[in-house]
């Protein structure tokens, strides 16, 4: 699905979104829910986990690591209530990105999202590299995580993220999608745009793509080099939303910004404060559209519907390129 790459997209010309209300920017906060569906012998795997924890140095072990799973736990334990209250004092809205096996295994926090609001994307069934399963496998686990989110809250995901995908990885999601007649409004596995664009797929003529963000990403917390301290993940943050935010209200061309965060990273207490901060001063701003990647891809989808003809999207996209 990746075989023609597009290095020109909107080109000097962005279309205006349209944000509801006139915002100048949309803001997409994104918790990524993964604790329980990473590596581990636990799970069926041959080694434990490696990445995105306190000690980047970690070597993978044939048995399992009490040290890596206790470090995940935190984050379905603890830091997911502590970010999610931050979120309900304010009123704002998130996407989860839930791994389907984090979901079977403690299914409360993303319940309790959805009764408060916030979107439950699918993250995949495990969190892993897909690179090493076979198609048949990867098939398998589109069913599973499919399954976990809607036993759990009562419906099926309609947005999608896999992380570390295969090259087939959006062949098959969206494959399997058509194949139980389930609508799919986005999927997020790239990270080449500030807004969304459509991606013409065999199966989905008018497949939407809402890119991603691994920079304005508190990942960046365990991978260096990376932040160090919650005013450097702040600052960076507010950076990004400055410069989108004054693309919109002075250029007439508003963008989309996301915010990665990490249940066991975020969460911790010593970094949390970045986020309090940078929620306070999104605050302060008007014209500001905090939203899910469901209401993004409803939005797009109604005020630029795809034409049938190509991936930049609706006539009216094209006729400003």
């Amino acid at each position: 699905m990746f075989e023609k790459r597009d290095l020109l997209g909107y080109g000097p010309n962005t279309p205006n979104p349209r944000w509801p209300n006139g915002a100048f920017i949309a803001i997409s906060f994104v918790l990524n829910y993964e604790e329980g569906g990473e590596n581990t012998p636990d799970n069926g795997d041959t080694h434990s986990e490696v990445f995105l924890n306190e000690t980047p140095g970690s070597q993978p072990q044939p048995n399992r690591d009490p040290n890596m799973e206790t470090q995940y736990e935190y984050g379905s334990r603890v830091g997911v209530w502590r970010i999610m209250q931050l979120f309900k004092e304010r009123g704002w809205k998130f996407t989860c990105y839930a791994v389907g096996r984090a979901v079977e295994l403690n299914p409360l926090p993303v319940q309790v999202m959805a009764k408060e609001g916030h979107e439950i994307a699918s993250h995949n069934y495990r969190w892993i590299n897909y690179n090493t399963l076979t198609e048949s496998q990867e098939r398998q686990h589109v069913h599973s995580a499919l399954k976990a989110i809607t036993t759990a809250i009562g419906k099926p995901p309609v947005g999608w993220y896999t992380g570390r995908i295969s090259p087939s990885s959006r062949k098959i999601v969206l494959q399997e999608f058509a194949r139980l007649n389930l609508p799919l409004l986005y999927d997020s596995d790239a990270y080449n745009d500030d807004l969304p664009y459509y991606h013409p797929t065999p199966t989905h003529k008018d497949h939407l793509v809402i890119p991603y963000t691994l920079d304005s990403n508190d990942m960046k917390f365990c991978v260096p080099p990376g932040f160090t301290s919650p005013t450097a993940f702040f600052e960076y943050l507010k950076n990004t939303f400055d410069v989108l935010y004054e693309e919109g209200r002075k250029q007439g061309s508003p963008k989309m910004m996301n915010v990665g965060m990490h249940c066991r990273i975020l969460g911790k207490p010593g970094r949390i404060v970045a986020l309090k901060m940078f929620m306070e001063y999104v605050a302060g701003k008007e014209g500001v559209w905090v939203c899910t990647r469901e209401e993004i891809a409803r939005h797009w989808r109604k005020e630029f519907p795809f034409d049938g003809k190509d991936g930049v999207g609706s006539k009216e996209e094209k006729s400003k390129l």
